[in-house]
Parts: C-alpha cells; structure tokens; sequence
C-alpha cells in the first residue's frame, strides 16, 4: 500500500502538471493559433484610424451624446460601457427602479428624436444588454434616430438612411438574432461623409 507522503508527491506533481498544461501552454497555443488564423478578432477588433488612432473596438459599446451622432443602447456596466465592469443592472421585471427607469428613458427617447406621445420606442434604445457592452443597436432604433442625426448634420435624410444600410450587419452565422447596426461604426462612416 501506498504511503500518504508519496500520494501527496504523485498529487502535487499532477497538479503542477495540469496547471502548466491548462494555464500555460494551452492558452498559448490557442493565442498563437488565432492571431495567425484571425488577427484582427485575436487583437480585439480594434478600429483604428489611418493616422494609428485607436477608436474603440467593433465588439464594444461606446458613448456617443449629441445630436450629429446615433446613440447606443443604455449601459449598466460601470458607470457606462466599461468593460471591466461588464453585466447588467440585475433589476428584475418587477423592480419598481428599472420601471421607473424605462419611463424615463423613453420620455427623453421621444423628445429628442421628436416622436409622437405615443409612438412605440424599441426595447433597445430603452433597456440595457445583459454585458451593457453591446454595440449594435436595432434597424428600428436607428431608423427613428436618422431624422434626428439629419437634422443636427444638416443632410438630407436619405444620406442618413444610406449610411445606416452600407453598416447593417446580418444575424450571426446568418441565422442568429436579428440583423443590426454597429453604432461605432455608422458614427464613423457619417463622420467620413462630405459636408453638404
């Protein structure tokens, strides 16, 4: 029979193993794999400037205020789109807090894409994403934000409308969700056109 000491040794030694391999070498690996496979996605996506400015990533939400931009979703990471505070607000349907919030946010929806009283808001200009990092608002939300963004742009809105198809992006693996606009980059793609 086997004593405790040598089992102990045998265990330590397997744990060691084991953290070398799953902690070490296998991350490796998968890393060095995916920035030669995918080396855009293995870098965080990143959008980059031609002068080397980095302006955000294409997976992450971001803040935009102002009438010349198209808004996000509302964040409840952090104290918005943080992403080392990624999650949601945990409110559940009955809390009287998140109620109180939607109400709000649609009345300040309404007013300043000047919607009528009761003109139905998309659930995603008014409620977070469960990581409150999510980029893409719906093709509804950017639609009634486009009259707005025309406005404060002074171009006609079908150039807007434009912008906003060049930037649709499908459902995942063309089957998953619902198609979207990344908010990122529609901004961007409207910050590179002309002036009228």
């Amino acid at each position: 029979m086997e004593s405790a000491v040598a089992q102990a040794r045998r265990a330590v030694v397997a744990t060691l193993i084991l953290t070398v391999a799953c902690c070490g070498v296998y991350p490796l690996v998968v890393y060095g794999i995916s920035t030669v496979v995918f080396p855009h996605r293995a870098n965080g996506s990143l959008v980059v400037d031609p002068d080397g400015t980095v302006r955000g990533s294409a997976l992450l939400g971001q803040s935009f205020r102002g009438g010349r931009y198209f808004h996000p979703r509302p964040s409840a990471a952090g104290s918005g789109y943080d992403g080392s505070s990624s999650g949601g607000s945990n409110l559940g349907p009955t809390s009287q807090k998140l109620s109180d919030a939607i109400r709000e946010r649609i009345a300040a929806y309404r007013s300043e894409n000047e919607l009528g009283e009761h003109e139905p808001v998309p659930a995603d200009a008014v409620t977070a994403s469960g990581s409150g990092l999510d980029p893409h608002i719906s093709l509804r939300n950017a639609a009634l934000q486009s009259s707005r963004v025309a406005r404060a742009r002074n171009l006609p809105v079908e150039r807007i409308r434009e912008a906003i198809r060049r930037t649709v992006e499908g459902p995942d693996l063309g089957v998953l969700g619902e198609p979207g606009v990344n908010v990122l980059m529609l901004n961007r793609a409207l910050d590179a056109l002309p002036a009228k």
